[in-house]
């Protein structure tokens, strides 16, 4: 039974968890940690490492044996979110993207043969985005303008897509497109566009404050002809899968968000047992051990709010305000801590040598994506008031 719906505490893992935990973590400090600063300064993941998350299996994680994934839950993505992001959040996205959004999105809704034709390779070698937001389309996801034109049997994509997470490495895009304007969010449909497909382009890339290994770019569809077989789901709603989908996608973000707090945290620690002034180490000032204390203590209560939000996922419980509000709460948290981080490291933490400079950065971007702050709190508020 679900650790969530038999009460069980939700921080206890299986044998199988723990071990998964584990590997990511240790693939993280051993494989993840000596590229991280060159890739930060390059804005742009190293190809070998992309390589390596395949061979690891965390590309493919929930995605079903018989179509070369792992099968496992969707709890385990979660896990390997939380550990990659202690020592990347922008590797950590990567991983994100592909098994919160992507193939989570083809194995609810995708017909057999999409999942024939698309999971094996999302598994072994084809990295995923996820196209919903436009220039005037963000928090009003909904606004969009990419159209959807129907010519004979397929349907023509026109329009810009912006800050699309993955795209540069991408090679399948899940494009949301409206087949009738005046049908308004009823007229909205997901498309699988490849990335060979003629009218379709990767645009500018953007120059980030944070996440910098991870690309962000513009995409752009000029009559880019998909044939019905690529539709997703069924004509009309794409609304519905934008929804649900972005619903597990902000338990990843809380779990990215939780992951980074503690890489930041720990590393603080570590520096305040090293440090000394006035004859000890800054750990035995009562002043410290405070505030070392309250940022684990937010470390701790953002963990079971990601746990419980993704416990209920794999129990096909309800978790829309689950979802919400440990977004929410662990984006916030992760600005905090990461913030007080830096004031622990003093000097040390506010150059570019010091890891907790760069979780600083990339924590920004929690507050943001895949719903701001604000946008979490007004679904928080619609499912308790």
């Amino acid at each position: 039974m679900n650790q969530a719906a038999s009460g069980a505490p939700l921080t206890q893992l299986s044998e199988e968890e723990a071990l998964f935990r584990e590997t990511v973590r240790h693939f993280a400090q051993n494989e993840v940690a000596p590229l991280v600063r060159r890739m930060d300064e390059a804005q742009q993941l190293d190809a070998g490492l992309l390589r390596r998350l395949f061979a690891l299996g965390l590309m493919g994680i929930e995605i079903p044996e018989e179509f070369g994934g792992c099968a496992g839950s969707f709890f385990d993505s979660v896990l390997a979110v939380e550990m990659l992001s202690a020592v990347d959040p922008a590797v950590a996205l990567v991983v994100d993207v592909q098994n919160t959004l992507v193939a989570s999105a083809i194995l609810r809704w995708g017909t057999l043969q999409q999942k024939r034709d698309l999971l094996p390779r999302l598994a072994a070698e084809v990295t995923g985005a996820y196209a919903l937001s436009e220039a005037g389309s963000g928090s009003d996801a909904f606004a969009l303008q990419t159209r959807a034109e129907k010519r004979g049997s397929e349907y023509v994509l026109t329009g810009r897509k912006l800050w699309i997470s993955n795209a540069r490495e991408a090679g399948l895009f899940i494009v949301f497109a409206t087949v009738d304007a005046s049908a308004g969010y009823r007229g909205i449909t997901a498309f699988l566009v490849e990335k060979d497909t003629s009218g379709f382009a990767i645009g500018r890339k953007e120059d980030k404050l944070g996440i910098r290994a991870s690309s962000t770019c513009e995409l752009i569809l000029e009559e880019c002809a998909i044939p019905p077989t690529r539709v997703l789901g069924e004509v009309g709603r794409g609304y519905k899968i934008a929804m649900e989908t972005l619903n597990g996608g902000r338990v990843g973000i809380g779990a990215q968000m939780l992951g980074l707090a503690r890489g930041a945290w720990e590393h603080a620690v570590n520096h305040a047992r090293e440090r000394k002034q006035f004859g000890k180490a800054i750990a035995e000032f009562q002043a410290m051990q405070f505030q070392l204390a309250g940022m684990a203590t937010d470390i701790e209560a953002a963990r079971l709010l990601v746990y419980n939000a993704a416990r209920l996922k794999d129990a096909r419980q309800e978790f829309r305000k689950e979802a919400a509000i440990c977004k929410y709460f662990a984006s916030e948290m992760a600005e905090r801590v990461a913030s007080l981080a830096v004031e622990v490291l003093g000097g040390s933490g506010f150059v570019k040598e010091s890891p907790v400079e760069k979780l600083y950065r990339d924590a920004k971007i929690g507050k943001i994506y895949e719903g701001t702050s604000f946008m979490q709190l007004a679904a928080i508020a619609k499912a308790v008031l």
